[in-house]
């Protein structure tokens, strides 16, 4: 069983914090302590999933989210009532992107658009007819894209004309759960980072684009740093009153300050349905890489990285798609040495992000002979999906990253170890598996704990044994990133 980090009450130091997650598949919360352990027993979780649609729909009802966190809260509230606990500081994080339409009585015009809701896309062309996308990537970190803002104003705009003239506030997910929980209104400025409308440099608000889209500043909250909480009163639990509520932030921060990547030093690889790999650094770039995302996170740090639509999304569909072997010998292949029959891969079963942004490119196989096996084509995937994230690497380290270890997370790394083999000698860095579930709601609850509990040391993570590249397949590696270029050139662009 993986482990979480839970203590138990007798073992626990306060404060304590009650951090809340809203997840692709569940939200879930929990009490943390002081030394960024969750409190055994006070753990809630509720599942939900997405509602999609052929059209490119990927949404969730925002007053389902609200109410699952309102049960949440209450269940975590009524355990620190039973164990004559005092919470000291509420804290949130939430998948990222968001978007919905509120009104001025605090209500939900539209269900809640996910990072996955791609309806905006004929908007991004648009977009780039209205604004310098390039000075937009570099003073923002972000790219015009279906997962950000400006795109999706002008979908909005132009497809819900009657409740566009009804909104108030464009809001994020986690704005609207804390309007409906404890009425507190305030933009985490890194969540709107992650929303494409900071400006990465300075943390301000990015009026140009909105200006570009003919979106009033009156539509955005306020932007709230770390250290600038709010202090609700009237609310349904006493116990909550008056204590720091720190504004939601998107989940690909904590995701980096779980594990312990905080710094230029480590890098942190998430490998779940999709992927990231990301590093925190004191300050943006004078030049973003155009293969990279750059968001500001709080005043002294911005957050660099890219992602991948593609990685357990890929091993999905070789399940699904190829004879099922044993577990054992896929293992077996992905920790051996590489193998003349693997293809050569372009993992793009749902488009590309990093670095190429081709929304439209296709997963392409080339190389496949009566000799190539089944494991051969799991070795040609995952080697696929190992140059991808070497590739934002590669923009990262010219950026300013400076990686003595990568620590790698997520379900594809819990289900397939042995493909940190194949990372490993991609990047030619050591490779440290974490070894711990719930890392991104232990990073929420970090981040509040460094505000309101800065001088208690915080426990460690939990690591699996460190992958050291192999040089013996330097050369192989080399070449395979090589020819991954010259397909990418011929097939995609």
């Amino acid at each position: 069983m993986i482990p979480t980090m839970s203590i138990k009450l007798k073992d626990a130091t306060a404060p304590f914090v009650l951090a809340m997650d809203v997840g692709s598949t569940a939200s879930r919360g929990g009490l943390y302590d002081a030394t960024g352990c969750p409190v055994k027993g006070s753990k809630q979780r509720i599942a939900h999933e997405f509602t999609t649609g052929h059209d490119g729909e990927s949404t969730i009802d925002a007053d389902q989210m609200a109410e699952e966190c309102r049960q949440i809260v209450d269940g975590i509230v009524d355990f620190a009532a039973d164990k004559d606990l005092r919470i000291s500081a509420v804290c949130f994080d939430s998948f990222a992107s968001s978007f919905l339409l509120v009104d001025a009585e605090g209500n939900a015009l539209t269900p809640c658009a996910t990072y996955a809701d791609s309806r905006c896309a004929p908007y991004v062309a648009q977009l780039e007819g209205l604004i310098d996308a390039s000075a937009y990537h570099q003073r923002t970190g972000v790219r015009a894209h279906t997962s950000y803002h400006p795109a999706r104003f002008l979908w909005a705009k132009d497809q819900y004309p009657e409740l566009w003239s009804q909104t108030d506030k464009v809001m994020t997910i986690g704005e609207y759960v804390y309007l409906k929980l404890a009425g507190v209104e305030g933009l985490a400025t890194s969540t709107g980072a992650w929303s494409g409308i900071v400006n990465a440099h300075t943390g301000a608000l990015d009026t140009e684009v909105l200006t570009a889209c003919g979106v009033p500043e009156s539509m955005i909250a306020p932007l709230r740093l770390p250290t600038e909480p709010a202090f609700p009163t009237g609310l349904p639990w006493p116990a909550l009153e008056s204590i720091p509520w720190f504004h939601g932030i998107p989940d690909g921060w904590p995701s980096n300050v779980g594990p312990g990547a905080t710094d230029a030093s480590t890098i942190a690889v998430a490998a779940a349905t999709s992927g990231a790999m990301r590093v925190l650094l004191p300050q943006a770039p004078e030049h973003i890489p155009e293969g990279l995302w750059c968001y500001r996170v709080s005043s002294d740090q911005v957050i660099l990285g890219g992602a991948l639509n593609d990685v357990g999304r890929a091993i999905s569909w070789l399940e699904r798609t190829v004879v099922a072997l044993p577990h054992e010998e896929i293992e077996e292949a992905l920790a051996g040495a590489p193998s003349e029959h693997a293809p050569e891969v372009l993992p793009f079963f749902s488009g590309e992000r990093a670095t190429g942004w081709a929304s439209g490119a296709k997963a392409s196989l080339v190389g496949i002979t009566d000799d190539t096996t089944p494991l051969g084509l799991w070795r040609g995937i995952i080697e696929g999906i190992a140059v991808s994230y070497g590739r934002i690497y590669d923009e990262l380290d010219e950026a300013g990253a400076q990686p003595e270890r990568v620590i790698a997370s997520g379900r594809v790394t819990t289900d397939h170890p042995a493909w940190l083999h194949i990372l490993a000698d991609t990047l030619r860095c050591d490779v440290v598996p974490l070894a711990m579930k719930r890392a991104t709601l232990r990073g929420t609850a970090l981040i509040a704990l460094d505000i309101i509990a800065p001088g208690v040391d915080r426990a460690e993570p939990p690591f699996g044994e460190r992958i050291c590249p192999t040089e013996a397949n330097a050369e192989y590696y080399r070449e395979l990133r090589t020819n991954f270029e010259a397909l990418y050139k011929a097939l995609v662009k």
